[in-house]
């Protein structure tokens, strides 16, 4: 605080928003079990302004095929990396790569599968925007469960529409991950209408449902008494094709 005026200087403006945002957001999740925090707060508690977001942003321009969902009809591109973080120290370590196995009784288009996506790159991981969004969320994630250690499944989409099929974002429908905290950030999207994100209770009474369409759009929800689903994406131009990028990634004990 500038001890001649008794007015924050802008450094102690921003900490003090970021606070009040992620305070809105365990409320929520501690509460209804489901938020959608708003570009301009996510933004605030990452300290990320334009360059530093398109420079994050530009990595969804190197995923690679997903062949599961290719045999489902939609054309879906991403990475995937596991990590461990000490909500204590803020440590974050990324583990071995390994195949994405989906837990019993959540997917099941693939409860049984033991899919092999690529991992994630060396800039992906490194790069700064990714590490301080994994803080935030293990952050959040301390409203609904404590634990030693978190773990970090981070999983870069991207979901392709055109006129002669629609992107399917979640073909499994309505459902659970197995975790404790969900959260889908979107990073961007291109002449797309459709992709309603919805978050609802096991007996199915909505809880949150919104389209997700401004950068930094964060929707986070509490996995363990909700299903989330995300509807078909679709071009607004048919003769061009339709993109969805997000960012979802999930925090379950370690």
């Amino acid at each position: 605080m500038d001890t001649d005026t008794g007015f924050l200087d802008p450094a102690q403006e921003n900490a003090a928003a970021a606070r009040s945002a992620e305070e809105a957001a365990r409320a929520a999740l501690a509460g209804t079990g489901a938020y959608l925090m708003p570009p301009a707060d996510v933004l605030t508690c990452l300290g990320a302004d334009a360059s530093s977001w398109a420079h994050f942003a530009a990595h969804w321009q190197d995923l690679s095929e997903d062949a599961y969902a290719a045999r489902l009809g939609t054309r879906r591109l991403r990475r995937y990396g596991h990590f461990s973080l000490s909500p204590a120290t803020g440590e974050l370590r990324l583990l071995p790569h390994s195949a994405f196995v989906q837990p019993d009784n959540t997917n099941p288009l693939y409860e049984t599968v033991d899919r092999h996506f690529d991992p994630l790159t060396g800039a992906f991981v490194a790069d700064p925007v990714l590490r301080r969004i994994l803080g935030l969320l293990g952050r959040l994630v301390g409203a609904l469960e404590v634990a030693e250690w978190w773990s970090v499944r981070v999983h870069p989409f991207r979901v392709l529409a055109t006129a002669q099929g629609a992107g399917e974002p979640t073909p499994e429908g309505m459902h659970r991950d197995g975790v404790t905290l969900v959260s889908s950030l979107l990073v961007g999207r291109d002449n797309a209408t459709g992709g309603e994100s919805t978050v609802c209770s096991p007996d199915g009474d909505d809880i949150l449902s919104a389209t997700l369409c401004e950068p930094a759009s964060l929707l986070v929800s509490d996995d363990r008494g909700t299903l989330h689903g995300v509807s078909p994406v679709r071009p607004v131009d048919a003769a061009l094709p339709a993109r969805r990028d997000v960012l979802v990634t999930t925090l379950t004990p370690g």
